[in-house]
């Protein structure tokens, strides 16, 4: 039988692609979607545990402590869009034999997914995203056919999904911004980047990351409304 891994991520469109990146290789996926959710599913019996940093009940390093507290010594890579060296410090101080940066590369997921199953070392980390320019088109298709493995058809069948999620994020993140709720400000902004970046939404990518940096600020927020409008109404147009 082959060996089992559990995968805790609560974003739709990445749980998707990580999903679809990981069924070429011989293991039988478990997927979570919040640490409560996690906490059940987990056995101890895992050859890997990969874990995205940020969860809608916590964290990913607050639920490894829990599962290790159980006496299991699964190894785990976590997965995280953030870039401030602290967080990222914490989670390699956690017991995170890997920490993989948002967006990742079909090919690099498996090969790290390989040899932490192998060997319980750290596999290759993938390079950060590149930085934002001011002026990117709403869709980079270069970047979404990397990031999945060079697969239109997968590119498509995210997209999809990333289209059917986005009203209802950007209607989130208004309802956050209007009450001045930081944290559930970021917290959206978090999961959306991940998603933009796997479907290379490059101006929405933009607009998330600088809305992220500068929550408070009334500008930042209309353009990133306006864009994920612009997305949407270009998908209505060609439909």
């Amino acid at each position: 039988m082959n060996p089992r891994l559990l995968l805790v991520e609560d974003d739709a469109v990445t749980a998707a692609f990580l999903a679809q990146a990981l069924a070429t290789l011989p293991v039988r996926l478990a997927l979570a979607s919040d640490l409560a959710q996690a906490r059940s599913l987990a056995d101890g019996g895992e050859a890997l545990w990969l874990f995205d940093a940020h969860l809608p009940d916590g964290r990913g390093d607050e639920l490894l402590g829990s599962l290790r507290a159980r006496g299991w010594r699964v190894p785990a890579l976590a997965l995280t869009a953030e870039d401030d060296p602290a967080a990222l410090a914490r989670l390699q101080a956690a017991g995170f034999v890997a920490v993989l940066a948002k967006p990742i590369g079909a090919a690099a997921l498996r090969a790290a997914v390989t040899a932490a199953m192998a060997t319980g070392m750290p596999g290759p980390r993938p390079a950060p995203s590149p930085a934002p320019s001011s002026a990117r088109a709403a869709w980079d298709d270069a970047a979404a056919l990397s990031a999945l493995g060079g697969e239109p058809d997968a590119v498509r069948a995210l997209r999809r999904l990333f289209l059917q999620e986005l009203p209802g994020q950007a209607g989130t993140i208004a309802a956050a911004w209007s009450a001045r709720d930081e944290a559930r400000l970021r917290e959206h902004l978090h999961r959306l980047k991940a998603s933009c970046a796997f479907v290379g939404a490059a101006g929405l990518l933009d607009a998330a990351r600088a809305l992220h940096a500068a929550p408070a600020d009334a500008g930042a927020h209309a353009r990133f409304q306006a864009d994920a409008a612009a997305i949407l109404s270009g998908a209505a147009a060609q439909s």
